[in-house]
């Protein structure tokens, strides 16, 4: 992928659109109003100001020529969002990485609704570090570690890292206590994830993914688990935790989805990433990171 024209504005990336192989579009802006046609406005006051721009980073005018399988580059207006009111505690900081606690309901990087107020953007801005970037990702409502590469040229090696399972990592949850489950126990199933699905699924089939469930300690009719997975898959934790009877407290999702308002924060999935460990692929030296959260038992 081509580098952008354009450099990162308030934590922000610009947006990279992609002109059809063919059309019927004399100019570009023809082409841009008919694809965003409730952008309209903004669109022809942005060609104005010369702020959408080809792959050179020149500006396109109102008579730029369609040119097919061509890019142009332009900074959409986030929405406006509500603050999420918790802080993003800083763990760690050298030349390649940012190690940080992400707190719950926090997106990790610009997604739906939430663009400015993920983490990615937050420290971006804060931190004065444009090219920041995640190598691997939490969910909004899972809390933990979570780590950056500072730059462009780091970025590959710790996200490879992540890719190729090369990270060894724990969590935490806190469940329902039931005797009748055993454990430690260790969870092995075939997990899919359809686009445009909000719940992953369980189906028959050869496993592809496997978490170990270790109970740490009990308080009344709750439990702290120790989570261990060996891969990776979209919600597996909150998936094999319901599985065996255990789903983790506070999750819309599963066993059955319930609706919780954007900016109720009274009751946050019990679920955080504890520890992350691995061979640091710039300096060899081996890493461990232990988050500085703590779950809330359930009142």
């Amino acid at each position: 992928m081509s580098r952008s024209p354009l450099p990162v504005r308030d934590g922000l990336n610009p947006s990279r659109i992609r002109q059809p192989d063919t059309g019927t579009w004399e100019t570009t802006l023809d082409y841009l109003l008919e694809r965003f046609p409730q952008d309209a406005v903004r669109l022809r006051e942005k060609v104005a100001a010369r702020e959408v721009v080809d792959e050179k980073g020149v500006g396109i005018d109102e008579s730029t020529a369609f040119a097919p399988r061509r890019f142009v580059y332009l900074y959409r207006d986030p929405p406006v969002e509500a603050r999420v009111p918790f802080e993003i505690d800083i763990l760690y900081r050298d030349d390649n990485i940012l190690v940080v606690d992400k707190p719950h309901f926090l997106a990790s990087t610009p997604r739906g609704r939430y663009i400015a107020e993920s983490a990615l953007v937050r420290l971006r801005r804060d931190l004065d570090l444009p090219e920041l970037s995640p190598a691997h990702r939490l969910d909004r409502v899972t809390a933990g570690l979570l780590l950056f590469t500072v730059h462009q040229q780091a970025r590959r090696g710790y996200q490879t890292m992540f890719a190729d399972r090369l990270v060894s990592k724990e969590y935490e949850a806190i469940a329902r206590y039931d005797a009748d489950v055993a454990t430690p126990t260790v969870v092995r199933s075939r997990i899919v994830k359809e686009r445009g699905v909000l719940k992953a699924r369980e189906i028959d089939g050869d496993p592809n993914s496997e978490s170990r469930i270790e109970l740490i300690e009990t308080h009344g009719e709750f439990a702290r688990y120790r989570l261990i997975p060996h891969t990776g898959k979209t919600h597996q934790l909150r998936l094999h935790m319901t599985s065996v009877g255990l789903p983790i407290h506070g999750d819309n999702f599963y066993p059955d989805f319930y609706d919780v308002a954007a900016e109720d924060y009274s009751n946050p999935l019990r679920l955080l990433s504890r520890v992350l460990e691995f061979d640091d692929p710039v300096s060899g030296e081996t890493r461990r990171f232990e988050s500085r959260l703590t779950l809330a038992w359930p009142t």
